[in-house]
């Protein structure tokens, strides 16, 4: 099938030089990291900057936010330190070290007709699928009470750190971040098409412990008013998936009530006084894990927007640990034997 292309100017940084402007597009993905290491989608050589600096990530919504991942001298979005993810509006002035770059995001309309380029053969559209997912959401407890008596600075540095620290784990274990919310992360894992395999499962509390134990780290690290806490809500089913971008640099982001109940969920945990909530269907596909009874309790919760009562089966990171120690225990036996 062949189509008119239509040429717009997509959202994009422009960093002013002497020897001209530099335009970086943002495109071919949903997030974007700025810094000196070579391994950043944008390299800016000022030794001001952090070697992983700061993200640029784009919402479902379309909207763009600037995190900063807990550099030394910090970001700026028009003349203002960043310490929680910022919006940002087309025209924004950004400051790394002492680079300055410009934010354009012009309004992007396409033809819906403008599927396929007939020469490249390459989708440009957004595809959406049904597909059985788990969504886990974590969120740092009493955050707004951190922002009132922390300095902004150290703030900044300290949830960045968090942030990128998540990032590492989450894609260690076979995922990604999809979203990073103010004091909140989110991150889907896929499925096959029928059900979850128990090892998937594992690999998702394994990544729940490590942010825990990175938590903690974070904690002792850093001068903080009280020890940073968090807390997870995990629910698994099925949920319309969009693919944006090409064939070659996909991005995917999960719509549905399968990942408004995980939210939901992580909320519940402060209700029950629990650090993790899973969804009835998370915890179908571990009920055969031998030992998960002893840590998983059910409860009854009212889930906001829900009309009815809502099961869930929480537990604590303490838990959790000897949970996964025990099953850690158990697998090098069976090697051994």
């Amino acid at each position: 099938m062949s189509a008119t292309v239509v040429t717009l100017q997509p959202p994009h940084l422009v960093l002013r030089t002497e020897a001209g402007d530099r335009y970086l597009p943002l495109v071919g993905n949903n997030c974007w990291t700025i810094g000196r290491s070579s391994d950043n989608t944008f390299v800016l050589i000022d030794r001001w900057i952090s070697r992983n600096h700061a993200m640029i990530q784009q919402m479902d919504t379309g909207d763009f936010y600037l995190i900063d991942l807990g550099s030394r001298n910090g970001s700026f979005v028009n003349g203002r330190r960043v310490s929680i993810p910022v919006t940002l509006k087309d025209g924004y002035h950004l400051l790394f070290g002492q680079t300055e770059l410009e934010f354009h995001c012009p309004d992007l309309q396409m033809d819906v007709e403008s599927v396929i380029d007939s020469e490249s053969q390459e989708f440009t559209a957004t595809l959406h699928v049904r597909r059985l997912i788990s969504v886990m959401v974590m969120d740092i407890r009493d955050f707004t009470v951190l922002t009132r008596q922390l300095d902004e600075r150290l703030l900044s540095e300290v949830i960045g750190t968090w942030f990128r620290q998540a990032g590492d784990i989450i894609r260690n274990n076979g995922s990604w971040v999809d979203k990073y919310i103010g004091d909140a992360i989110m991150a889907v894992w896929f499925h096959g098409t029928e059900a979850v395999r128990t090892t998937e499962m594992i690999r998702i509390f394994q990544a729940l412990k490590e942010l825990h134990q990175v938590t903690m780290e974070l904690s002792k690290a850093y001068p903080l008013p009280f020890p940073l806490r968090v807390g997870a809500g995990i629910n698994t089913g099925y949920a319309m998936v969009s693919n944006a971008g090409s064939t070659e640099r996909s991005d995917y982001t999960a719509l549905g009530d399968t990942v408004n109940a995980a939210f939901r969920l992580e909320s519940s945990t402060k209700e029950i006084g629990m650090d993790i909530a899973l969804g009835e269907g998370t915890y179908k596909y571990i009920s055969e894990l031998e030992g998960n009874q002893q840590i998983f309790n059910q409860y009854k919760v009212h889930l906001k927007g829900y009309d009815t009562p809502t099961i869930t089966y929480a537990s604590t990171f303490s838990h959790l640990h000897n949970f996964l120690n025990q099953k850690s225990v158990t697998k090098k036996n069976k090697n051994l034997s």
